[in-house]
Order: structure tokens, then C-alpha cells, then sequence
């Protein structure tokens, strides 16, 4: 069982499970993670869809980044708890809001920071991997003034 882990939204109507560890994890200060999270930022984990299985009602909400990608948030229609997430850049993934595991919400390791540059500046890590955007960040349009801080 230390290969399986569960987790959900605050009210438990949206569960999941999912087995072994992520393939990647991180830090996020995009503008996507902010708003995403109402918080200063996210922390992801991000596992194979073969590796996690989903229970209870989930609404969608997708749009389109500024890298021209789709991004499909995924949260609980009663309390509105966003858990998942589905990246257009890997599309095999899932991501899963590392605080909605159940304890110990942070059982895997992070050493990586992402979108630096928008970081709240009262926020201070000792990750040792920091990187201003991503190295597929490639912009294409312009986020809407609400996002672009315009």
C-alpha cells in the first residue's frame, strides 16, 4: 500500500487514487497556478493517466495559454475544490494539486521551482532548481489584462 495514495476535494465527493510517485513535481508562480489556486502559488504533481483513477463528479474549465496550449482545470461542482488538471503540452499527465493528497499531502520529493518571475516577492524557497518560465514556455498571444497584470 505505500505505492498507492489517495486524496479529494474539501467536501470528498471528488476522490482519486493514484499509484507509485509522480513523475515530476514542482513550485509553480505562473499567473495559471495563482489564479488557480487563489495563493501566491501551486504545487504540482504530476502523474501517467494509467496511474490515476478518478471517482465522483468533476467539472471542467479549459482555456487556451498564452503558449497557444489548452489547460483544463478540474474541480469538485459542490465545493469547488480544484484538484486536477490536464496540459496540453502532455497530454499523457495529470496533474493533481499536491495539498488535496490525503496526510501526508507532501509524501514526494520537490527540488524544482517554475515562473519564478511572477513569484509573490514574500515567497522564499531552498529548492535548487529555479527557473524564470519553463523551457516550453513560447508565447504566442498575449493572457488577458486580468492575467498580464495590465
Amino acid at each position: 500500500m505505500d505505492n498507492i495514495h489517495e486524496g479529494g476535494c474539501q467536501c470528498g465527493q471528488l476522490r482519486y487514487r493514484v499509484e507509485g510517485a509522480p513523475v515530476k513535481a514542482a513550485v509553480c508562480h505562473c499567473r495559471y497556478c495563482q489564479t488557480r489556486t487563489g495563493s501566491a502559488f501551486g504545487v504540482s504533481a504530476y502523474f501517467p493517466q494509467d496511474k490515476v483513477t478518478v471517482s465522483g463528479p468533476v467539472k471542467d474549465y479549459s482555456f487556451t495559454t498564452e503558449s497557444g496550449r489548452p489547460f483544463t482545470t478540474q474541480f469538485c461542482p459542490n465545493c469547488g475544490s480544484n484538484v486536477l488538471w490536464r496540459l496540453g503540452l502532455s497530454p499523457e499527465l495529470i496533474g493533481i494539486a499536491a495539498g488535496s493528497f490525503d496526510p501526508p499531502s507532501f509524501w514526494f520529493p520537490i527540488s524544482r521551482e517554475i515562473f519564478t518571475r511572477s513569484a509573490a516577492p514574500f515567497v522564499h524557497t531552498d529548492l535548487p532548481e529555479k527557473s524564470e518560465t519553463t523551457a516550453s514556455y513560447a508565447p504566442v498571444q498575449d493572457d488577458p489584462a486580468a492575467l498580464r497584470g495590465a
